[in-house]
């Protein structure tokens, strides 16, 4: 039996405006709305506009909340700054990721989670089972938030025009509290492209007009709308991984060289401390295989699941695979055998359809935008 897949705030919006929408993580979402490439550009020199109401908001409150969050996941919850956000990741007891998240601190006692989609539940289901024995109460809060993101070099001078909150005093990787359009707003300066730009967390009955006003104030600074399809060779640009392609349960956070993310010197015990020590231990004498950057000499995509060969043998395997409009060639990132994992490595090749195609090995990420 299948179930409708959910729709955000903005559906009837999306279709107005000729939207491809496709199944995304059980969400009907835009694809795109008319071409992938313009749509990535724009976001690269102008501005795009996202509806990203798909991802999972989870609140946790209490006097116990930081202590919790140290527990459950990765990160040091407990010295991020009121108004500050981290990226961080949640772990199985072997280390496993299960999400990558990004948790905001609202206040002294409140944290917003926000997980990807596909996982929200997963996180939900695994954070409200670790609060045991914490003063902290974890609420699942995905139908009381809608989310936009304005990305792209223009989105402060677009956002200024339809708030009057402090935007050259909001760091990356912080938020506040503000009015945008006249709705009360959680405005965060993340992102997901590579660009500066902002993510706007707002109650879904305001989504619609929030959307309207954006796009008005943007006509002008070039935005427009963007789909799901540009979000993807943006990030992959960015070197930025995506759970279930470079994040897995197979993989622990120092496998996927974001080891840094992992704070063995917090206080107190966290679920998967043993495993992370002994992966970092692994990570350093001997890694199996390093996530890098591959660009192709030719035409040809290559995609998740296809092997990284050198020398006639497989020495590793695509995560995700593109276009790269910035770079004007394909691109991909992969995990390969770390005597091939040097930038420049020779002889290393993605295995198409049974063709040896040449490829670049290169440090990631493959684009960095100019502050």
């Amino acid at each position: 039996m299948s179930t409708a897949p959910r729709l955000t705030a903005l559906d009837a919006l999306h279709r107005s405006l000729g939207a491809t929408m496709t199944d995304f993580a059980g969400w009907d979402m835009p694809l795109r709305y008319a071409s992938e490439r313009d749509e990535h550009n724009a976001v690269r020199t102008r501005a795009g506009l996202f509806d990203l109401s798909h991802m999972g908001e989870i609140t946790v409150t209490g006097a116990g909340a930081a202590a919790f969050l140290n527990f459950a996941l990765v990160g040091n919850i407990a010295t991020v700054g009121v108004g500050r956000a981290r990226y961080t990741m949640i772990v199985q007891e072997d280390g496993g990721i299960l999400d990558d998240l990004i948790v905001y601190r609202l206040g002294e006692d409140e944290y917003l989670v926000v997980a990807n989609a596909g996982n929200a539940q997963i996180v939900l289901d695994t954070l409200t089972a670790r609060a045991g024995g914490f003063d902290a109460e974890v609420r699942d809060d995905r139908d009381a938030y809608a989310l936009l993101a304005v990305q792209g070099p223009e989105s402060p001078a677009i956002l200024k025009a339809v708030t009057d909150a402090d935007l050259d005093g909001l760091k990356y990787y912080a938020g506040l509290p503000g009015t945008v359009a006249g709705v009360p707003a959680l405005i965060a300066r993340t992102g997901y492209t590579g660009e500066d730009g902002f993510e706007l967390f707002v109650a879904p009955e305001h989504a619609e007009g929030l959307w309207r006003a954006l796009t008005e104030a943007g006509a002008t600074h070039g935005l427009i709308p963007c789909g799901l399809s540009c979000r993807d060779t943006l990030r992959l640009e960015a070197g930025m991984p995506l759970y279930g392609h470079e994040l897995t349960t197979a993989l622990t956070p120092f496998d996927a060289g974001l080891g840094r993310v992992v704070k063995f010197e917090k206080e107190g015990d966290f679920v998967g401390r043993e495993a992370l020590a002994a992966a970092a231990e692994r990570a350093e004498s001997a890694p199996p295989r390093k996530l890098v950057g591959l660009v192709a000499e030719g035409r040809r995509v290559p995609r998740a699941g296809f092997s990284v060969v050198a020398d006639g043998k497989v020495v590793g395997e695509v995560t995700s695979g593109a276009p790269s409009p910035t770079l004007g060639r394909p691109i991909a990132m992969a995990y390969v055998d770390a005597a091939f994992s040097a930038p420049g490595a020779e002889g290393v090749g993605v295995d198409i359809r049974g063709t040896h195609e040449p490829y670049e090995v290169v440090a990631l990420p493959f684009y960095k935008r100019r502050k």
